[in-house]
């Protein structure tokens, strides 16, 4: 796949967003999604994730962040689109 044909979206997550199998319920919809990246959590209670692969995807996945899984409670999604490094190869949880 050319680098052309990939995006990247760095996206941060507020609201009820931890203790609810998020991160794990984002590393599944990832890995089922065929993205390369991560998710974390932060010191400030938010999730935080990197999203890479085919464009349409990555927005699926990042429309996805804005409900999460049934537990979370989710007010808020920042998300910065970003050119594509194609350096990243799985998706993991930090």
């Amino acid at each position: 796949m050319q680098n052309s044909d990939l995006e990247r979206a760095h996206v941060t997550v507020s609201g009820q967003v931890q203790g609810v199998f998020f991160r794990d319920s984002t590393r599944q919809k990832a890995k089922e999604l065929g993205l390369a990246g991560w998710v974390k959590n932060t010191p400030d209670g938010r999730v935080e994730a990197l999203f890479e692969g085919p464009s349409e995807r990555v927005r699926e996945m990042v429309r996805w962040c804005e409900a999460g899984p049934q537990q979370a409670s989710v007010e808020n999604v920042d998300t910065d689109f970003e050119s594509a490094g194609g350096d990243l190869e799985a998706f993991e949880v930090l």
